[in-house]
C-alpha cells in the first residue's frame, strides 16, 4: 500500500467522520426548533384559555394534537440523532447506551 492509498483513506475517513458530524448538527438544530414551537404552542394555549376559559375551547385541542406530533418527531428524530453518534436508548430508563455495550449502565436492562 503506497502512501497516496494511506493518504486517501485518511481523507475518506476524515470525511465520513465531518459528513456524521453535520447530519448530527442538523438534527439537534431541527430538534430545537421543534421544542421552541412546542413553547410557543404552549403559551397559544394559554392565552386561548384565558380568553375563552367560561366557554368551550374547540380550538385548544388543535394545539394539543399539533404539540402530541412534534413530541413525537423529536422522538424520532432523537433517536436518529443518537444512530448517528452511535448509541441506543435503553427501553426501561431511556439513558443513552453505547452500541457496544449490550446492557445499560444505568439499570442494567
Amino acid at each position: 500500500m503506497s502512501i497516496l492509498d494511506k493518504i486517501g483513506d485518511v481523507s475518506r475517513g476524515a470525511s465520513d467522520k465531518a459528513k456524521s458530524i453535520s447530519e448530527a448538527n442538523n438534527m439537534k438544530r431541527k430538534i430545537l426548533y421543534e421544542e421552541e414551537r412546542i413553547g410557543e404552542i404552549f403559551g397559544d394555549i394559554g392565552k386561548k384559555y384565558y380568553k375563552t376559559r367560561n366557554e368551550d375551547p374547540e380550538g385548544l385541542k388543535a394545539l394539543c394534537d399539533d404539540i402530541d406530533t412534534r413530541i413525537r418527531r423529536i422522538k424520532k428524530m432523537r433517536f436518529e440523532l443518537n444512530g448517528i453518534r452511535g448509541y441506543k436508548i435503553c427501553p426501561k430508563c431511556d439513558a443513552e447506551v453505547n452500541e457496544r455495550f449490550q446492557f445499560c449502565g444505568r439499570c442494567g436492562a
